[in-house]
């Protein structure tokens, strides 16, 4: 008769855990970085989208970022008043708001890609390793239709 031997259980040993607390070390690591320009990490993320092409609408911005209307609208709302960008209703579809970057938010797109670049060497893993940890964890987020 075969035992399956199980692993030691404890929470050190969950993948939520270990995804928990990668995703609070990276939230940590990019607030020097953005709390002098006044961004969150979340807004960071929708700037960096944002700068692949404007104007995006607000359900584009949330299915390329994973977040829904009620969590991407507050966000933009603050974007807005802070002056990096600009919502406004389509013309050619009333229900549709557009989103595009003002001077103010464009002028920060070299700063925030600089954040990027130094998060990439804080986390000294190699551009592969790198690569291969995002596609990963990508892979798992989006898991392919079946």
């Amino acid at each position: 008769m075969t035992m399956n031997k199980r692993e030691p259980r404890g929470i050190g040993t969950e993948l939520s855990f270990a995804l928990y607390g990668a995703a609070n070390r990276m939230h940590r690591m990019h607030k020097p970085f953005l709390d002098p320009l006044g961004l969150t990490f979340p807004q960071y993320l929708v700037m960096l989208e944002l700068f692949s092409g404007t104007p995006r609408s607000v359900g584009e911005l949330g299915n390329s970022l994973g977040m829904d209307t009620g969590t991407i609208t507050p966000l933009l709302k603050r974007l807005e008043a802070s002056g990096r960008v600009l919502r406004r209703r389509d013309p050619s579809d009333e229900r549709r708001v557009l989103i595009t970057l003002t001077a103010g938010g464009e002028a920060l797109r070299e700063e925030l890609w600089s954040v990027t670049d130094k998060i990439r060497s804080a986390c000294q893993l190699t551009e592969e390793g790198l690569v291969q940890l995002r596609d990963t964890l990508n892979d798992f987020a989006h898991p392919a239709a079946e």
